[in-house]
């Protein structure tokens, strides 16, 4: 019996279903082997050989594999149809072909589908192929590439850049895409215009608006009209003109259809329609796509086979009629840079099956598949038919004219069933107002719905003018799907990697999520100045595309692997060398010229944009915090001024709360003054000043869960007070002190510890609650144990019982020597044998 291996499970089941008994088909859950997690995996002194380690999980299912092998040796590899499947067919197959003691029946075949149906599966197993080595190449190429710049570039950050955690290849080069669309929006200076729009009469009745388009015999440009003075003289000439019609023309217009979807333009729509985010875009895709709903959902090819084309029209014909459907099929061709279009477009795999008619229960893959019908049927569908009609009027003196455009619909065409973009409501229907702005929140040409029946010469009367304020824009923020669309264009990434990328740079802290929009964190900003300046060809758009199109010529045979790989690594490893003499302070130095200009509000027009704004005497320079590798702005003159600005404050945030000391008054003992501060380590109060006192100002720090806003004399002056006595113990006789440590509130009596969960009871607590405290605290340093701690949770599938315990840092779980602290969304209450393993060998996996 042939065994077939496929990459899920699900797949299988479908597959299985097809092929019948005389198929045993079994899956590979993805890849088998990868590269280590080490240096040296990829060795570019010998030729850039690859060592590669079969997967911990993966050792049964590749025995599974053999042992199904061992009775019939046929092997049949039905990954998917791309790089990437191509390379997982090549992996099990390496691996079985070394396998001791099995032998395989021949060449291994290999068979490809776009679609998981009955006759294209058949119909592939009739017409097998061998393993195509060139794409197995070009994977191995673009795995070389990524494994060697990740563990050749992330170490040199982690010495030179603190707070940095590593760097890729494509995910540099999109958070510099972020920061610079930041740097643009943060740079921007708005600009004020106006418009004049009045409403009109046609000499039968019927009222149109129109706006102006010439003044004092001069054609209006859209920022012309400059002050609401100007457009105020400017309305007041449209009342006093005596206006004609001169020109009224209208021509019909066409819009067609947009190609059916590829891997971005459904990440696209997926997130204007639906509110999905490319990864979970692709996620119901996967499961539509092994379910036999839809074609491979990887691709950026736009053609659509004959076969679903004649199904698509048959359809069309059916559903609405012959005047929807063109006389001729469309044809489509991609207009994205590096297109390789190795597969169709993303559509049904029966078009006569539309939402209501496959069996899904999840909601959502419904949704996402009624978009994948709507958009692959209107792509065959008739054009939408308008008759778009302008109409300019004159003053009689020629210096004054009004321009009126409306348009009307005259056949629907493939709007009947799809309409595109943000202003479309999904499954047809009417667009959606945008209130007069465009995309960028700017003035829109006043459209009306049709235009009244007028004649070259008639007059015009004016019955209202109103002047509209307008500002210019910034470039809006890279939102996931505009970001994808931006790769696209500039011809970075493969379908296969959009929603990682977009995924891995948010994963990894450069950037963050803000209502949909994509805003670049301190960190992401220092990355990215860090690498422009010392790496600047590699994170390069035009490099990065160029490195894309020889991977493309790996893959077509154009290229060897190693050709391409020694070109690279050649610069490249020039290139980390040079960083080697770099120390960490000269980076900053480099670092502080670039990025506090854009971060910080100083004066535009000092000499040194680097002169502290509070002292005016010391520099801004970029510092690093103790314990999360962090960074920061801050004075030189340090502790004298203790200027502060966070690099995710913002050019338009001065954090000036923080900034600033506040006075809250004096001490009435000492006549010192008491203030509100932050520093590296968080808000404190103070009591004095360095300059004043010869000792060290007396600091409290304020616990989080203390209002900061609401914090007064009386409030400052009780924790400068801390540590202060509760009373002696009834039993020991022993002094029991309440104060605020490293770790929060607390209670100490001799050398036992308790922690205090409300901040605010540090100053009031009492000897009888303090003693209950201590009574019922946990065994180990006496600190308040977690609900559920000391709890057994079974054996480890090594051997060893798993405890769930409470630490000085929280709950954790234990096993052996391994100790695992529980995430802060984890209830431990909630906690089960299967999480704690995953958490224990998470831990093994970062200490190895």
């Amino acid at each position: 019996m042939p065994v077939v291996v496929v990459e899920s499970p699900a797949k299988a089941k479908t597959i299985e279903k097809y092929l019948g008994s005389s198929y045993r088909v079994l899956a590979s859950f993805g890849h088998v082997r990868d590269l280590p997690e080490k240096d040296g995996s990829v060795d570019p002194d010998n030729g850039f050989s690859m060592k590669w380690n079969v997967q911990s999980k993966a050792q049964s299912r590749v025995k599974a594999i053999a042992d199904a092998l061992a009775k019939d040796g046929e092997l049949v590899l039905a990954t998917d149809p791309d790089r990437e499947g191509e390379a997982i067919s090549w992996h099990v197959h390496e691996l079985l072909r070394r396998r001791r003691g099995l032998k395989l029946k021949g060449d291994a075949k290999r068979v490809v589908f776009n679609a998981i149906t009955k006759s294209a599966i058949q119909d592939a197993m009739h017409k097998p192929r061998a393993i195509d080595m060139q794409l197995v190449d070009a994977y191995l190429a673009r795995r070389a590439l990524d494994y060697l710049v990740g563990y050749t570039l992330s170490p040199v950050l982690w010495r030179k850049l603190p707070g940095a955690r590593s760097a890729g290849r494509v995910q540099s080069v999109c958070v510099r895409l972020i920061v610079e669309r930041e740097i643009e929006i943060e740079s921007f200076k708005r600009r004020e215009y106006w418009s004049v729009v009045a409403q009109m009469r046609a000499p039968n009745g019927e009222e149109f608006l129109a706006k102006l388009s010439m003044l004092d015999g001069k054609k209006l440009k859209k920022h012309d009209i400059a002050s609401g003075q100007a457009a105020e003289r400017a309305a007041k000439d449209v009342v006093a003109a005596k206006l004609t019609v001169t020109r009224l023309e209208s021509k019909p217009a066409r819009r067609n259809p947009p190609p059916p979807f590829v891997t971005a333009t459904l990440q696209q729509e997926a997130s204007v329609k639906l509110r999905f985010n490319p990864r979970r875009t692709m996620t119901l895709a996967q499961k539509l796509y092994e379910a036999g709903l839809i074609t491979y959902m990887r691709t950026d090819g736009v053609d659509m086979a004959p076969e679903a084309v004649s199904s698509a029209r048959k359809e069309i014909e059916r559903r609405f009629g012959g005047s929807y459907l063109p006389k001729s099929a469309r044809r489509y061709k991609t207009k994205a840079k590096n297109a390789q279009e190795a597969h169709e477009c993303i559509r049904p795999t029966d078009m006569s099956n539309d939402a209501g008619k496959i069996r899904v229960a999840d909601e959502d893959q419904r949704k996402l598949y009624e978009l994948v019908w709507k958009r692959a049927i209107a792509s065959q569908m008739e054009s939408a038919r308008f008759l778009q009609a302008t109409c300019d009027m004159l003053s009689a003196d020629s210096r004054t004219g009004l321009r009126a455009t409306g348009r009307v619909l005259q056949f629907d065409g493939f709007q009947k069933l799809y309409l595109e973009g943000a202003s479309a409501v999904a499954g047809g229907g009417k667009k959606e107002s945008n209130s007069g702005r465009s995309k960028a929140g700017e003035e829109r040409e006043p459209e009306n719905a049709r235009l009244p029946e007028m004649n070259a010469g008639d007059p015009v009367t004016v019955s209202e003018v109103k002047p509209n304020q307008h500002h210019t824009q910034p470039p809006p923020r890279y939102t996931e799907a505009s970001l994808v669309k931006k790769m696209v264009e500039l011809g970075i990434g493969r379908p296969s990697t959009y929603s990682s990328i977009v995924s891995t740079i948010q994963d990894r802290g450069y950037v963050s999520s803000d209502k949909g929009s994509l805003v670049p964190k301190g960190i992401g900003r220092m990355l990215t100045s860090f690498l422009t300046t010392y790496f600047e060809k590699y994170v390069g758009y035009e490099f990065t595309a160029a490195l894309e199109e020889d991977l493309d010529d790996v893959s077509g045979g154009r290229k060897q692997r190693q050709e391409v790989l020694e070109q690279f690594w050649t610069g490249f490893a020039a290139a980390v060398a040079d960083t080697e003499s770099l120390r960490i302070g000269d980076v900053l130095d480099q670092l502080s010229d670039m990025l506090i200009p854009q971060l910080v509000p100083v004066d535009g027009d000092a000499e040194d944009l680097r002169i502290c704004p509070r002292c005016g005497n010391g520099r801004l320079r970029l510092r690093t915090r103790r314990g999360d590798g962090g960074a920061f702005i801050g004075c030189s003159a340090y502790p004298e001024c203790r200027y502060l600005y966070s690099l995710d404050g913002g050019a338009s945030n001065t954090d000036s709360d923080i900034q600033q000391d506040k006075q809250l008054g004096s001490d009435p003992e000492t006549g010192l003054a008491v203030s509100l501060r932050s520093g590296r380590y968080g808000p404190y109060v103070q009591l004095g000043e360095s300059a004043v006192t010869k000792d060290k100002p007396k600091r409290a720090s304020i616990p989080k869960g203390m209002d900061q806003a609401s914090l007064d004399l009386e409030a400052a002056l009780a924790l400068l007070a801390l540590p202060r006595s509760v009373g002696e113990h009834p039993d020991t006789k022993e002094p029991i002190v309440a104060g605020i440590g490293r770790y929060g509130p607390y209670l100490k009596h001799g050398a036992k510890y308790v922690s205090i969960s409300d901040p605010n009871e540090v100053f009031s607590i009492g000897i009888n609650r303090a003693v209950d405290l201590l009574a019922n605290a946990g065994a180990g340093r006496g600190r308040q144990s977690t609900k559920g701690s000391g709890r057994k949770l079974g054996e480890h599938p090594e051997g060893g019982e798993i405890q769930l315990l409470d630490g000085r840092y929280g709950p954790y779980v234990k096993w052996k020597r391994v100790n695992s602290t529980l995430p802060k969304n984890m209830d431990p209450e909630s906690v089960d044998l299967k999480q704690a393993v995953d958490l224990i060998d998470d831990k093994r996996k970062k200490k190895r």
